[in-house]
């Protein structure tokens, strides 16, 4: 995977963010997801790859298209093989109802590199490259938040802790206010959480809390580019979802992945802002065009890029949904 190979990913996740983002503020999610997906596979088209789709929009028989084991990209002759991970619009809720911090995102390894991880539940702590090394999912969030303080030269009082606001986190938020760290809750969207934490001036230094297991992946290979740190650890809710899992190739349900583990070897990250968050200003329509505004990261290199765009659709009809 060449360097020129991540400068085009980007044009992935902006035609999903800019399809995604017309939709924004209508109160119909499923309509602003299928906008994303639609444009998002439309978009790979044109990508010279050959591409599995590893984390998508489910299963074959789920979703039409993005699906677990779909082949996409122009598949030419010497094209690298490549894994894709992807939410072509992470925030579903947040763009349907105007909120900030949807996003869309594509992560992409040499293929092998990303664990398939069964649609169920992971326990996650994330943190960012001050904190990397200071985090342990065995050990109480007490326990990892002094240690995080430490690592980072602070006081627990000083941290802030993003946490997605559900009844299942009630004791964990109960916890670190405990402990003595400021808490933030989201109402949705914990990968653009975990790369929050990976930029100084998010204002984010942990994530915690049990969210989605291929989002875990997702934010594991941005994780990776950054420098930052990552633990995740599966928490299926039933037995179709361990058996699911092990028909995955997942063996110990109880192992505590690290972000080397869940994105393997060279990845490359892109995510494109929908509505605006922490790190991302969200699209902007302006007559006959729009501004876009994405993050480009590698792990090889360790480079982040923001790109800033402007898109003139009578010259790109393909962005203008």
């Amino acid at each position: 995977m060449d360097r020129n190979l991540a400068m085009e990913v980007v044009r992935v996740t902006e035609m999903a963010a800019i399809a995604s983002a017309r939709l924004m503020g209508r109160g119909n999610k499923d309509e602003s997801d299928q906008a994303a997906v639609d444009a998002m596979r439309r978009a790979f088209d044109a990508l010279n790859i050959d591409g599995t789709v590893v984390i998508g929009e489910g299963e074959r028989d789920e979703a039409p298209m993005l699906y677990i084991g779909e082949r996409v990209g122009a598949r030419t002759a010497g094209a690298p093989e490549v894994d894709i991970a992807l939410d072509p619009l992470e925030g579903t809720n947040l763009c349907a109802y105007g909120r900030p911090g949807s996003i869309s995102v594509v992560a992409m390894s040499s293929h092998g590199g990303l664990l398939n991880a069964p649609d169920t539940y992971m326990e996650k702590i994330a943190v960012g490259p001050r904190a990397k090394g200071a985090i342990d999912l065995t050990k109480s969030p007490t326990e990892n938040l002094r240690a995080i303080a430490e690592r980072m030269k602070l006081y627990v009082e000083d941290l802030t802790v993003m946490i997605l606001d559900r009844e299942r986190h009630a004791d964990l938020i109960k916890e670190v206010r405990a402990a003595g760290a400021r808490v933030r809750l989201i109402e949705d969207g914990d990968v653009a959480g975990a790369i929050a934490t990976c930029f100084e001036g998010s204002g984010v230094d942990v994530l915690m809390g049990i969210g989605g297991a291929p989002e875990g992946v997702i934010a594991a290979a941005a994780i990776r580019a950054t420098g930052g740190d990552l633990q995740g650890r599966l928490v299926p809710r039933n037995q179709g979802e361990i058996d699911r899992a092990k028909k995955m190739g997942i063996t110990d349900i109880h192992k505590i992945y690290t972000a080397e583990e869940l994105a393997r070897g060279e990845v490359m990250f892109a995510a494109t802002g929908v509505t605006s968050g922490d790190f991302l200003k969200g699209v902007r329509f302006f007559g006959g065009g729009c501004e876009t505004h994405s993050v480009v990261m590698r792990s090889k290199t360790g480079t982040v890029r923001f790109i800033q765009s402007i898109h003139k659709f009578d010259k790109k009809p393909g962005y203008a949904p």
